[in-house]
């Protein structure tokens, strides 16, 4: 299994140190997000990180909504509470929740599909920024803070037609962004195609907040401080 890299399991109990958490989203989803920089003050585990190993310890469902409930740190060590064969979270010691499974219909626990959707799913989740997010962003004339860029992972849907599928590729089809003030949402839709066929669909939605008005040279800025972020790790 291709995450083995990227937590460390005990009796159960499931944790991430900062350099797991931050290669993860580099070199899996090509998430440059300061957040999960190992040094940075604010780090926090990414929550596609949280999903996937979710979906690799539970399965993989026909259908499923997935909500994230809280920023989690460095070495914390999480399990995975069943409340019934459709209700599942991740919880830390104290029962707190940081991610809640509602689930439906078939389940796979098929690990080359898993992989491949998880795969394929996390690298289209991380090209949010700058590729979706600030054409979204122009649209409405607002943009996030960019000296502390937070965009909080709210909550994603899949439902997929079926499960016995080989290579399903994500592709987005609508993305929505709608602001109040200095808060915001954008919502991904997507779909889930093998051989030109539409095998399932997703939603995923992202909250912002501190939301000031879109100026492009502080959007150019940030875009150039993401690339050269990229450009510096891929060199490394």
């Amino acid at each position: 299994m291709f995450l083995n890299s990227y937590f460390a399991e005990q009796n159960g109990r499931y944790s991430f140190s900062r350099e797991q958490a931050s290669h993860f989203a580099k070199k899996v989803a090509g998430d440059f997000n300061p957040i999960h920089d190992a040094d940075n003050k604010r780090f926090c585990v990414p929550g596609d990180l949280l999903f996937s190993v979710m979906l690799a310890k539970t399965g993989l469902s026909q259908k499923m909504r997935v909500e994230f409930a809280g920023m989690i740190s460095d070495g914390i060590p999480l399990t995975i509470h069943t409340k019934s064969a459709t209700d599942l979270s991740l919880v830390d010691e104290k029962g707190k929740e940081y991610l809640h499974v509602i689930r439906d219909g078939e389940i796979t626990h098929n690990t080359n599909l898993i992989e491949t959707v998880t795969k394929n799913y996390v690298q289209f989740s991380g090209m949010n920024f700058p590729h979706i997010m600030v054409p979204l962003m122009e649209s409405e004339q607002v943009m996030i803070n960019p000296a502390r860029p937070l965009v909080i992972y709210e909550s994603m849907e899949l439902e997929f037609s079926r499960l016995d599928l080989d290579v399903p590729q994500v592709e987005l089809t609508d993305s929505i962004i709608e602001t109040d003030g200095k808060r915001g949402s954008v919502t991904l839709a997507f779909s889930f195609k093998e051989h030109g066929e539409v095998v399932g669909e997703g939603r995923k939605k992202m909250l912002m907040s501190g939301l000031k008005p879109y100026s492009q040279e502080d959007i150019n800025d940030l875009v150039d401080r993401f690339n050269a972020r990229k450009a510096a790790y891929l060199a490394s």
